[in-house]
């Protein structure tokens, strides 16, 4: 376990930060926020089982569910995050969207080969939808 403050707790804030923002109707409308935040190299495997790659969900993004301020938005609980090597977080979390729920696992990284200053991106995510009688944490 690390103190708080410690360089590992301010990676796992900062994907923290990062996915929520994601979940923000105001950065998935915003295709410069977006990029920021996502890896050149990101790769997602959606509820859907679509496998969506960085262009692909940039694209899409603004149009997809949770992407107006006047409609349904993403609710995270449980988002817990572990620090898997300096510069790589894995979170984990559920979205209550619309009805709808899913269990969601991103991994976060801060590519070496990026400018100084660059954040971490996300790397990974995928959902997977949750069914109605599954009542497990």
């Amino acid at each position: 376990m690390t103190a708080p403050g410690t360089p590992h707790d301010l990676d796992i804030a900062e994907a923290v930060a990062g996915e929520l923002a994601l979940l923000d109707p105001a950065v998935r409308v915003s295709r410069a926020r977006a990029a920021e935040l996502l890896d050149p190299a990101f790769v997602e495997v959606g509820a859907s089982g679509r496998r969506w790659t960085y262009e692909e969900m940039l694209a899409a993004l603004p149009e997809m569910s949770g992407a107006t301020e006047n409609g349904p938005r993403h609710e995270p609980t449980a988002l817990s995050g572990t620090l898997l090597a300096p510069g790589v977080v894995h979170l984990t979390y559920e979205t209550l969207l619309d009805g709808r729920r899913a269990r969601r696992s991103s991994l976060w990284r801060r590519d070496p080969a990026a400018p100084a200053g660059t954040g971490l991106r996300m790397y990974y995510h995928q959902g997977t939808p949750v069914p109605e009688t599954d009542v497990q944490p």
